[in-house]
């Protein structure tokens, strides 16, 4: 199985709900149709900005085909298929591939955190990686999990030699030295989130999978590019203009504040799924104010300049 070059910018897309919280798979490919305008390297479809544990099983598989059907050539589509348990984790992984995945990322089980030892969470994802049908990424979430699972982890997945590569989003860039220092050529790392992409890439990842790429392709792209091509005052320069808005669609409001903004950019953010609530005015007014900040307003009649 050849390796994928998973190099560049991928949003993690989030999933279209209608006002009873339905599903809108046209309002998907709308969202991938209008952001293919930028160079990205391809989408994330049923991350944690998916709002993937909301979903049933034939919503996944729903959500996954839109996106598919949208997919311009040369892109990449990457699908989250982690469950709690390994049994269903590879269910909806046959199935995210038959749908169309070229990859998907796996989140690591987490409700029984007490159990999730070294052993375990290496059998898991070895287990998946065996019935797999496209290549696995591990997905790192603690934020979401509550378990940040270790360097040393990481490292005996990597000898697997369908798993190719790992979603960080805790933020460690040491902890990503140090598996790029200890893993088989070829092994990728992608930052996580738009806040520590600079730093990210700088020892040794390929890229980022980033909620602000939804809302600020450009931006992240810049930061990408400005490090390929060494112009670091430049890549400098985005990355610390991008913090406070990556965090206000992140750690602090989260989906809800995400697509709240990309509702203000012309693209389809929609309703959330209970029990998650939409943001207030408040918050939607900083929002604007951080928009504003970076130059966003770019979408004009669901047009992207």
């Amino acid at each position: 199985m050849s390796i994928l070059n998973l190099s560049g910018i991928f949003p993690p897309l989030p999933t279209a709900f209608d006002p009873d919280e339905n599903l809108l798979p046209g309002k998907i490919r709308f969202n991938i149709e209008k952001l293919s305008r930028f160079d990205l390297a391809g989408f994330l479809i049923l991350g944690s900005n998916g709002e993937q544990v909301m979903l049933s099983e034939k919503e996944k598989i729903e959500t996954i085909s839109a996106a598919r059907e949208a997919l311009p050539e040369g892109r990449l589509l990457l699908a989250g298929t982690g469950c709690q348990s390994t049994r269903e984790t590879i269910s909806l992984t046959r199935a995210a591939a038959a749908a169309g995945a070229h990859a998907v990322l796996v989140l690591n089980p987490f409700y029984y955190k007490g159990n999730m030892n070294h052993d375990e969470l290496v059998r898991h994802y070895y287990d998946v990686a065996d019935a797999s049908p496209v290549p696995v990424l591990v997905y790192n979430m603690p934020g979401n999990t509550g378990i940040d699972m270790t360097s040393r982890m990481i490292i005996t997945m990597a000898e697997h030699p369908n798993i190719i590569g790992l979603k960080e989003s805790g933020g460690n860039v040491a902890k990503m030295g140090e598996v790029l220092g200890n893993v088989k050529p070829g092994f990728q790392v992608l930052a996580g989130g738009a806040g520590f992409l600079l730093p990210a890439l700088a020892v040794g990842a390929v890229g980022g999978i980033l909620a602000s790429a939804n809302i600020a392709p450009a931006h992240c792209l810049s930061i990408y590019s400005s490090f390929i091509t060494g112009d670091f005052t430049r890549a400098r320069e985005m990355q610390h203009s991008i913090i406070p808005l990556n965090a206000a669609v992140t750690a602090r409001w989260g989906v809800p504040a995400l697509k709240a903004a990309m509702d203000m950019l012309g693209l389809y953010g929609g309703h959330v799924r209970s029990p998650l609530l939409p943001v207030n005015d408040d918050v939607r007014e900083q929002l604007t104010s951080l928009m504003n900040g970076n130059n966003l307003m770019i979408y004009k009649e669901n047009n992207i300049q």
